[in-house]
């Protein structure tokens, strides 16, 4: 299978001979959080080193969607089609509304703020569970070094 190292051929099964590997863009240092809008035609992609969101369509390639992004780091739609995030630098989960305008959904826990925010997922209830390491905030290197207040915790959820 080309393009593809699989280690344990137990995952042979996940990858499909007529889906090959392609290579959209290229001259980042890494990419995380990708997120698909099918009625835009559009992949969403966290540029988090360099505090990016950057979007890609088949007809125009990869372009910048938003700069900075407070090192936006993993993202999802919730059930209105709206984009949901993880901002490590504003230690917060955001969601972008259908007019562009970004509400703050949680960035406290019992009071104190919540760490780096890292992976989010919306349950087809439309409750929001994301995790919450350090690691974020650990160095300067993904949106600043800050002091955590809370645990790194694996779980959260918003209704």
């Amino acid at each position: 299978m080309d393009g593809f190292a699989i280690l344990d051929p137990r995952f042979n099964f996940f990858v499909l001979p007529n889906a090959p590997l392609v290579k959209l863009a290229d001259g980042f240092a890494w990419l995380e959080g990708p997120v698909w809008f099918a009625d835009q035609d559009c992949l969403l992609v966290s540029d988090l080193p360099n505090d990016r969101i950057m979007r890609w369509t088949e007809s125009g390639g990869m372009s910048v969607f938003r700069q900075p992004s407070g090192f936006a780091n993993g993202h999802t739609r919730d059930r209105e089609g709206r984009l949901i995030g993880c901002s490590h630098q504003h230690r917060c989960i955001t969601r972008t509304e259908l007019d562009g305008t970004i509400t703050v959904l949680a960035d406290r826990y019992q009071g104190k703020r919540l760490n780096a925010p890292n992976d989010v997922v919306v349950r087809s209830d439309g409750m929001i569970w994301f995790s919450d390491p350090h690691y974020g905030i650990n160095t300067d290197y993904e949106g600043g070094k800050q002091a955590p207040e809370l645990p790194p915790a694996f779980s959260h959820s918003l209704s």
